[in-house]
This record gives structure tokens, sequence and C-alpha cells, in this order.
């Protein structure tokens, strides 16, 4: 017998060995007002299927936490992915990239006819057959020369180039039916769970839909996002171009002697379209109605500071005077701060900067007029006059960078003529395979725990204890204004997981197994193990990704 706590109800019960978690599920007085779709057992993340040998600490989750929610979703995946299969044999399905809260997919039919509204309707009822039908996934953990044979056999090339460069003797795969397919976590037992999700056309291809994080029994509202899938699509071009759709092809590449190359070329890249907009800046600045202000914002660790100073060295190439000022300089005094209804700090809500002043003191400057402006002094939680000037003079132009840079009301006495808005993130999302993609807020978590931990500020435990709350003010104070952008600048970096990979795993490795951030230390180690690590020296000092490893 083995004895099992259950961290939902606080109750301990015993059970013998090789009992599931489902049915464990059924002895724990477990309410969720939501279907519970996976557990936590001592904080890694496992399918209900897993069976428990050993005593355990468990915690069964719904759809609403961040682990339930993938878990959900690559189910869902395989549900499309085994709908493909049985309604247009010879088909390939690519599951690209996220996208108005939902998932952007490519369907390519064998007779090479594009996809049809029809043909959507048929894949969405094979799927609700499936679910009606409540079919079972099975999970098979074999020698991975074993799993190779089968996804050659069903022409999975981008699976057996992954498997083949990670070096792992085992590999996990599922089956549901007669369709195999490999996702790098778990999924639900059966399709009966996938009871909410949609499909619609979107673009030149169709979009995925899946449930709301606040309430699962709904879709995610849909979000038009033209701009970001322009991104997406340009991204995608240049990834055809030199053959570099998924991991398997980066690790392939790096292993023919190709690592300098594509460093070259991935910082070619995003300077070519610095470049670009600094040279669009520089036209608007002198048009008739001349540009006075450019307001630069992203999420966090998508690479602002690096960007600003990258993108000040070409202004000033082009003639023009760049000033920086950043809306942290105008954070209201620690004491004045929004809290949350827990008591603690909201340092990411809208009135933590004292909007009224800095719009006032942009419009001083705009006019001609001498600033003295303020400095935050982070440490005594006090805004101070250190005796800094500003005034701006012929050819002169304000950048001003921060989380609320895009928000209307930061700046709306300010004529829209004399406006640039700019928008950086890691916009695309880097494909394991064509069938499993490494969320882009994983970039940034990763970027963000090296930050921290080599400058001392946090341990890789409370960086990730802190992220949750991090997405959320995303959502809430900066992605409703990303489409209002002139321009997008997509700071992910080709090989960048390969270059955080040496960086990030001893680091990971620190976050002790009891504790609740564990899980997701856990699930960064797993993915950025399939990665062909990559040396830094050849990162210039100037590069977006010096910002985070150093350098």
């Amino acid at each position: 017998m083995v004895q099992v706590y259950c961290k939902n109800t606080g109750e301990s019960k015993r059970f013998p060995e090789g009992t599931s978690l489902l049915q464990m599920l059924q002895e724990f007085d477990c309410h969720r007002p939501y279907p519970i779709v996976s557990a936590k057992v001592n904080n890694v993340s496992q399918g209900l299927k897993f069976k428990v040998y050993q005593n355990k600490d468990i915690e069964f989750i719904d759809v609403r936490e961040s682990s339930g929610m993938r878990v959900y979703c690559r189910s869902l995946y395989f549900l499309l992915y085994k709908a493909t299969v049985d309604c247009f044999p010879g088909s390939r399905l690519y599951i690209e990239h996220p996208i108005s809260h939902g998932y952007f997919c490519h369907l390519r039919k064998a007779d090479g006819t594009e996809v049809t509204p029809e043909d959507l309707h048929r894949l969405e009822t094979c799927m609700k057959e499936m679910v009606e039908k409540d079919m079972p996934f099975h999970r098979y953990d074999v020698q991975t020369d074993r799993a190779l044979k089968e996804f050659r056999k069903a022409g999975f090339e981008d699976k057996v180039k992954l498997l083949e460069t990670s070096g792992e003797a085992y590999t996990d795969y599922y089956t549901l039916g007669d369709t195999v397919d490999y996702y790098y976590g778990k999924l639900v037992p059966s399709t009966g769970y996938l009871k909410v999700w949609g499909i619609a056309p979107y673009h030149d291809g169709f979009l995925l839909q899946v449930p709301s994080h606040e309430d699962p029994s709904r879709l995610a509202a849909f979000v038009d996002q033209p701009r970001t899938f322009e991104i997406f699509k340009e991204a995608l071009r240049w990834n055809i171009i030199m053959g570099l759709s998924t991991v398997g092809d980066v690790n392939e590449a790096f292993l023919h002697g190709r690592a300098s190359e594509l460093i070259q070329i991935a910082e070619a890249l995003q300077e070519k379209k610095i470049v670009k907009i600094a040279e669009e800046i520089d036209r608007r600045f002198r048009s008739e109605n001349p540009l006075k202000v450019v307001l630069i914002t992203g999420p966090s660790s998508s690479g602002k500071t690096t960007f600003c100073k990258r993108l000040s060295i070409q202004l000033k190439a082009c003639g023009l005077k760049p000033i920086s000022v950043s809306t942290d300089d105008y954070f209201v005094n620690r004491v004045e701060t929004p809290k949350f209804p827990d008591g603690s700090y909201d340092f990411d809500n809208f009135d933590t900067v004292d909007h009224a002043l800095m719009e006032k003191d942009i419009m001083k400057l705009i006019a001609g007029e001498e600033v003295s402006v303020p400095e935050y002094n982070f440490v005594t939680g006090l805004r101070e006059y250190n005796g800094k000037t500003l005034k701006m003079d012929e050819g002169s132009l304000l950048l001003i960078e921060g989380i609320h840079a895009l928000n209307p009301a930061l700046t709306d006495q300010i004529p829209e003529s004399a406006k640039f808005r700019i928008f950086i993130n890691t916009i695309t999302g880097t494909l394991l395979d064509d069938h499993n993609m490494i969320p882009t807020s994983d970039n940034r978590l990763l970027r963000r725990i090296v930050r921290d931990y080599n400058k001392g500020a946090f341990t890789a435990r409370e960086s990730i204890s802190n992220w949750q709350n991090v997405l959320d003010a995303e959502q809430k104070w900066i992605y409703p204004f990303q489409e209002m952008a002139d321009e997008m600048f997509n700071s992910s970096y080709l090989i960048e997981f390969a270059v955080l990979k040496n960086h990030a795993e001893p680091i990971l490795r620190s976050v002790p197994k009891n504790c609740a951030e564990y899980a997701e230390a856990h699930r960064l180690l797993k993915f950025i193990h399939y990665f062909t690590p990559v040396s830094d020296r050849e990162i210039p000092a100037t590069s977006m990704i010096r910002e985070f490893i150093g350098g």
C-alpha cells in the first residue's frame, strides 16, 4: 500500500500500489467548478493515467491553471490531427502559433487544393464524433529507435530530426485509435474531456479555438490581430528560406557547423528591421506633420532596453537627436502605489505612473521648453528631482519607453500625427515539430530567470513564483494596445534556446523539488533538453540576447 496526500482536500488516503490518479480522484472528495484534466505529483505535472507506486503528494488541476490548459490544448492538437488523417488521408497538419486567443493552423491536402469552409465543417464534425465516442489516448514509453521507426512510417521527418538530435535513450508517444503522434507533455485520458473548442477560418488557414482561462466552459473571446499575423508570416517566410522550421532543423544545422552563420543571420535580420523602423521615423519626422514622440512598449524581458539603445543609434545615423525618457521615472511614491486586495503592491497598474505629470512634461518638451525631469529611487521608493533637465531643439525626438507607453490615456493630449508607436515582444514561438510549439512567454521567462539570477536580484524560484502575476498584468495593461502599434518588432532570436540552455540549466536545477515552483522548473528543463547547446562566444555585445545572459 502507498500513502497519498491530496493538497486539494488536505487529507491522506492509502491505496494499492499501481493505482492511477484517475482512480484516486474518485476517492478524494475533490470538488472543482470545472473538470480536472491533470495533476501535479510531487510538484511534477502528470496525466491522470499516471500510476503511483510510492508515497506521493498530489494536487489535481483543472484548465484554469496553466499546466492544465497545456494538457488540454495538447490533447486538442491530437484530436485535430486525428480528424485530418481520417478526413484527408495523406494531408499534413501544421499547428504554427498562438494568435487571437487560439492557435493558427495550416492543412495541406494531398491533392494540393485549398481548404474550404466545407472541409473545416467536415473536420469539426469528425472531431465532435470522436469526443462523443470518448476515445482513449494511449501512451507508450519505448526505446527511441522504436519510436523513430513509428515516426518514419507515419512520415514525421520533423519528429525524427528532433529525436535523433535529442540524445534520449527512451521516448514516449501516443496513439488515438490507429493514429500515432508525439507530444512533449501529458494528455487527458480520453477525447470525452475535450468539450470546449472551435474551428474558424482565419486568413489563409484556420484557427483552433480553445477555452477561456477565466471560464473554461466557454471559448476564449476572439480578438483579431492582423498586425501580429503579418509578423508571423514574415518569420515563417524566413524560416522556409533558411530551411529551419523546427528545432530538429536547427539542431541539425548546428551539428553541421552552421552555428556561427545562423547567429550572424539572426543579428542581421534584427538590425535590418531596426534600420527600417528608424528610416520610417525619420521620414515621418521630416514630413509636413512632423513626428515628435516615439512610444515604445513591450512585456517583461522582451528586450526593450537593448532595442531602445540600438534604435537610438540608427536614429542618430539618420541625423536625428533622440532623447530617452522612461515611464518608470514617473512612478508615484511607493506609499501612493495601488495595491492588490491582499495588500501587496500592484506595480504594473497604470496608476503606478503619475501619468498626468508625465503628459504635462511631454507637452512642455514638445513646445520647446526646458523641463526638470524626475528620477525614481527604487531603494527609497521616492520620486526625486536631482537636477536632471531636458530640452528639445532642432532635430530632437523624444523616445518614451515603458509598459504603459502605448496606453492612449498616457498621451491623449498629444496629436496623433506627432506620435509613433512601437510594440516589441518575442512574437513568434519555437516549433519543436509540426504539432508541438513552445509558448512565446517561455522565451521571456527563461530570459528573466537567467538575468535576475546573474544580477543577484532574484532566485529562479522567486522569478517563477512571480511570473503568473507578470503575465496577468500584461494581459490587462499591455496586450490590449499592441495592435495600435505603427511598427512591431519581433525580438525572438532564431537560436535563442540553444544559447540560453547552458545558462539556464544549472539555475533551474537550483529550484528545490519540495516547492510548488519546481513544477515549472522541471517543465522548462524538459523542453530545453531538446536543444543542441551553442556557446555564446560569437554573440555580439550589442545583441538583444546579451541583455539577459550578460557580456
